[in-house]
């Protein structure tokens, strides 16, 4: 009889591997994954996630696109292509919000796509639901092969069973989230973090949970070459992201 690994044994904790440069993020999405009864793994770049991934064995993967080594997109076609992770469920969690982006995703192998900003909540729970259908009722593996394909924040793709999810077209209708240069809050004057020099504002990100809660991230490049910066407008936060 075939050994069973201890995060499929009845009563046992699921581990998730955390893929995100980006600390905060990790610990948001950490935390409320631990509360959910997860144990929790984390890398901040491809290179430390595809390693983990194949020594570690999570139950499933969560990661950013934008990494620093091996993107998320490499990421996710080499975990495909391991036989050790080969069906290890995947959701990519990603800023990259084009309908291109999010099927280069699904392409790569992605289970999953959630576009930035969801809540720690919803990304457990898609988690949990994502194991719940790729997990039989006696821990082992579905073998139906089906992905899921829905970008929060835009219109549903279809999975390879061509099925449609009404609660995201509604979702999507009533919360237009988009790229604009004329966001409802006025971008800062920012100045770049290595050099001083002042950023040049280059669009913004309007999203959010819902019309009620909106959400603002504001990009801007560097004249001397330091990189692409987002400034999240809700925490006042500047990182790098390219």
């Amino acid at each position: 009889m075939p050994s069973q690994s201890a995060s499929t044994k009845v009563g046992a904790r699921y581990v998730a591997l955390l893929v995100d440069p980006n600390d905060d993020t990790r610990g948001m999405y950490g935390e409320i994954l631990r509360l959910s009864g997860w144990t929790t793994d984390e890398a901040t770049d491809g290179r430390e996630a595809l390693a983990k991934a194949i020594t570690r064995r999570p139950d499933i993967v969560l990661t950013e696109t934008r990494l620093p080594g091996i993107s998320g997109y490499d990421l996710c076609g080499l975990l495909r292509r391991d036989s050790a992770t080969r069906d290890v469920p995947i959701i990519v969690i990603t800023a990259d919000a084009r309908p291109g982006d999010v099927q280069r995703a699904h392409d790569a192998g992605a289970d999953l796509v959630l576009v930035k900003p969801c809540l720690p909540e919803q990304v457990a729970s898609e988690a949990a639901r994502i194991m719940r259908h790729s997990r039989g009722p006696d821990g082992g593996t579905n073998d139906d092969g089906d992905r899921i394909l829905i970008a929060v924040g835009g219109a549903r793709m279809p999975d390879r069973a061509g099925a449609r999810d009404p609660k995201r077209q509604v979702l999507s209708r009533a919360h237009r989230r988009h790229d604009t240069t004329t966001p409802p809050i006025a971008p800062p004057a920012l100045v770049c973090p290595n050099c001083d020099e002042p950023l040049i504002y280059k669009r913004s990100h309007v999203g959010g949970v819902s019309a009620r809660h909106p959400e603002q991230w504001d990009y801007f490049d560097c004249a001397n070459g330091c990189g692409t910066f987002q400034y999240r407008e809700r925490t006042r936060k500047l990182r790098r992201v390219l």
